[in-house]
């Protein structure tokens, strides 16, 4: 009932989020979303910040568990690799204000510190399983910079006024871990041509 609960208030938060931005939406909105009382929003998450963390990491975990699950019994360890960095760079194009909303607040330092939610580390578990099976020497410490560099990627594809196309920030991932092109879900038939430096003159 307990687990049943979190997560009708976390897809209710995704839902409202998506629709009206994060500030647009109060724990009335979703607890009656989730229809639940209010007072139970506050017994499980211990305030709108850190729901939004659960809820968006509960989004991407789940993303990324049917992503997998999609590909052929005995996929490589490649292939894998390369359909999770496709499904986690594929939400910030899904639902921009929940990933722009996640990655103001987990980046404001007025907002609190980043927490370990159980959402967070199954989401880090599966990583890092994916990173040990491709040969990463230090799962973990690999997990870490794999991270980094996602966030980073979702960062430019939603920088308002800035943004970059997904396809080669996809392509400075997939070189880092010398995957293929063509495996997981390219944006586009091939890789963008790397632009060259101008010669010195």
């Amino acid at each position: 009932m307990r687990q049943r609960s979190r997560r009708r208030i976390m897809r209710a938060t995704v839902e409202l989020v998506d629709q009206r931005g994060y500030a647009g939406t109060t724990l009335t909105d979703i607890a009656e979303r989730a229809g639940l009382a209010r007072g139970l929003l506050s017994y499980y998450f211990d305030g709108k910040r850190l729901l939004m963390q659960s809820a968006t990491h509960r989004m991407m975990h789940q993303s990324l568990s049917t992503a997998l699950a999609e590909l052929a019994p005995g996929a490589s360890p490649e292939a894998r690799l390369a359909r999770a960095i496709d499904a986690v760079l594929g939400l910030a194009m899904d639902h921009p204000r929940v990933m722009r909303s996640h990655l103001a607040l987990i980046l404001d330092p007025d907002a609190g510190a980043f927490v370990q939610d159980p959402e967070q580390q199954q989401l880090g578990a599966i990583l890092q399983g994916l990173l040990h099976d491709w040969g990463a020497p230090d799962p973990a410490a690999e997990h870490a910079v794999l991270r980094s560099a996602l966030m980073g990627g979702c960062i430019g594809v939603l920088l308002p006024g800035a943004e970059i196309p997904l396809a080669p920030i996809r392509a400075d991932l997939f070189r880092r871990y010398d995957l293929p092109w063509h495996l997981g879900r390219p944006p586009q038939a091939d890789p963008p041509e790397r632009e060259r430096p101008p010669a010195r003159g």
